[in-house]
This record gives structure tokens, C-alpha cells and sequence, in this order.
């Protein structure tokens, strides 16, 4: 069985930690301004940050499984988990919209009670600031890392930074009004804002369950095959890759001369290998070797060949449509 080094897994597990560190002490310091000031709009964004803590526990928990290397049960890894994090974490968020929708009713049915809004508004802008930061550190290393969990991670913090900002202005034109009924509906907005963040965030998870083509991905591969091309290749197709976690698994069809021998044939897929590896560190390759047919001479560029048949007479050009898809003589 083929390993892989995991590389990035130090710096997602300290991402991870450092998420957890800071989503803790976020949550503290909002369950105290709710606590102080007793409004809606707070407490909307204090029942967020229970989210992110839930969350990222489970994020780490994620980053530790899927960094266990592949076994009998499960011989593409573990990195999947990653997915159903990101899935769990999405439907965390919409519940916790649900629940902030639900009180943020009953306060404007039964009166706004509210109290010592500024030193509240001063706290709510503080955590926000903290998590604007934390959220682009967690994305920039997710990107870095090739983690999905750590990107959601991140997009949920900038989503609750965002919510904390828009809560502190909200708060601040009740303070300049004395409106306290825009607490409530501030609360409402910031519901329906989270909501659609749990949506993209359950999106992107069961595209990658069902194996969701990343269509970056694939035009990285595409262009790097057409790069590296040697002659004595004829035709590649039936392209077709996953993504476990950070690892890339990607299979195809190559034609090379009928007269190469294993070794020969050996040494170009070791050459592709280490080629891809070169832009996806974590990535492996199943090669499927076909052999050139009579038919194949005249697609075929390899002017050292000794059984030429014709003449090379038909161009075609190599990209992800052709990559995908056939051999290039049906």
C-alpha cells in the first residue's frame, strides 16, 4: 500500500487548537455581555460562538482521525471524516439560527428589556475583532493545508465576526434611538445571515461524500498532463480523481507503443507521479497501460517508432474534455 506523509498535519491540528483556545474565551466573554445587558441581539451572537466551540471540538477530533493512516478497513484513509464535520458543523449553525429566530419572536411579542447596552456593545466589538482575525488565519492555513474542515472552520468564524460587527452597529442605533425593539429584529437579520452560511457549509459537505467533481482540480491536472506529454504517449483518457481529506487519488488510461516493456512502462507512470506531486504533495496514481493498435498510428507523434503502420496524419488536442473522456480512435 502506497503512504503518504502528511506533512501539514502539525500546523492543522495547531490551527485547530488555537480555534478552540479562542472560541472559548469568545464565548465567555459573550455569555457575560448577555448576562449584563440581557439582550437579544447578544445572546444571538453568544448562542453562535456554542456553535463554533461544538464545532471546532469536533474539528480537532476530525484532524486527529483523518491523520491516522490507511488500514484494512479503510484503505483510502480517513480524511472523509473531514466531510462529515463540515456537514455536522453546518447543521449546528441552522440550529442555532432556529433557536436565535425563536427567542428573538417571543421578544418582540411579549416587550424588549435590556440594560447596560454599552458596556455589552463594548465587549461584542472586541470578540469581533479577535474573530475576524482568527477566521482569516483559519481559512489562509486551510488553503495552505488542503483541509476542508479548516476552511469551514474559518468561514464560520468570519461568519460569526461578521455577526458581532453587525450586532455592535445594531446595538449602537438602539443606544443613539432608544429603540430597544431593533434589538430583537437585529437578532432576526443576523439569524437569516447564519443560515445561509450553514447551507454552504452542508453543500460543500455532500459534494464531497459523492465524490463532487473539483473542477480546479481537475483543470490542474489537465494542464499538467499537457505540460509534461512526452511523444511515446499516444493518448490518455477515462480521467477520473478523488479527494480524501488533503489526499488526491486519481486513475486513467495511457496508451503507450505495444513493444514497451514493464520496466519502460514503469518509469512513465513514475514520471507522472512525481509530477503531480510536484503541485499536490499528498497524491497518488493508478495507471491503466494500454497498448497502441494499428488504428493508433495515425494519432501517434513518436517518430522513433520502429512498426509504424501510416502516417501520423490526425491532430487532437490534449485537455480535460479529451482527458475525461474516450480513447482518442473511438
Amino acid at each position: 500500500m502506497e503512504k503518504f506523509e502528511l506533512g501539514n498535519l502539525p500546523q492543522k491540528k495547531r490551527a485547530a487548537w488555537i480555534s478552540l483556545l479562542v472560541g472559548l474565551t469568545m464565548f465567555i466573554a459573550k455569555v457575560t455581555a448577555y448576562l449584563i445587558t440581557g439582550s437579544t441581539a447578544i445572546f444571538s451572537d453568544a448562542a453562535e460562538s456554542v456553535v463554533h466551540v461544538a464545532a471546532t471540538s469536533m474539528a480537532l477530533f476530525s484532524i486527529y482521525l483523518s491523520s491516522k493512516p490507511a488500514d484494512e478497513s479503510h484503505l483510502y484513509g480517513h480524511g472523509n471524516i473531514e466531510y462529515f464535520s463540515a456537514g455536522i458543523e453546518g447543521l449546528l449553525i441552522i440550529a442555532a439560527a432556529i433557536t436565535i429566530i425563536y427567542s428573538s419572536t417571543i421578544d418582540l411579542i411579549e416587550g424588549v428589556t435590556t440594560q447596560k447596552l454599552s458596556t455589552g456593545t463594548a465587549i461584542i466589538g472586541i470578540a469581533g475583532m479577535v474573530n475576524l482575525f482568527l477566521g482569516l488565519y483559519l481559512v489562509k492555513k486551510g488553503k495552505t493545508t488542503n483541509s476542508l474542515i479548516l476552511i469551514a472552520g474559518g468561514k464560520h468564524v468570519l461568519t460569526d465576526s461578521y455577526t458581532s460587527l453587525g450586532v455592535v452597529t445594531g446595538l449602537i442605533l438602539v443606544l443613539i434611538t432608544g429603540y430597544l425593539i431593533l434589538d430583537p429584529i437585529i437578532a432576526i437579520l443576523v439569524a437569516i445571515n447564519i443560515l445561509f452560511t450553514g447551507y454552504n457549509l452542508i453543500r460543500e459537505s455532500i459534494g464531497g461524500l459523492m465524490n463532487e467533481t473539483d473542477l480546479t482540480i481537475l483543470e490542474s491536472i489537465s494542464n499538467l498532463f499537457s505540460r509534461i506529454k512526452r511523444e511515446c504517449w499516444i493518448d490518455i483518457h477515462h480521467l477520473r480523481f478523488r479527494k480524501t481529506g488533503e489526499i488526491i487519488f486519481a486513475d486513467f488510461h495511457l496508451i503507450l507503443p505495444f513493444y514497451f516493456t514493464i520496466e519502460q512502462s514503469h518509469h512513465e507512470e513514475t514520471y507522472i507521479r512525481d509530477s503531480l506531486r510536484q503541485i499536490f504533495p499528498n497524491s497518488g496514481i493508478s495507471v491503466h497501460m494500454d497498448y497502441c493498435k494499428p488504428d493508433c498510428c495515425k494519432y501517434c507523434n513518436y517518430t522513433a517508432c520502429q512498426f509504424r503502420k501510416d502516417e501520423k496524419k490526425i491532430d487532437f488536442e490534449w485537455n480535460t474534455k479529451k482527458f475525461i473522456g474516450d480513447p482518442v480512435y473511438l
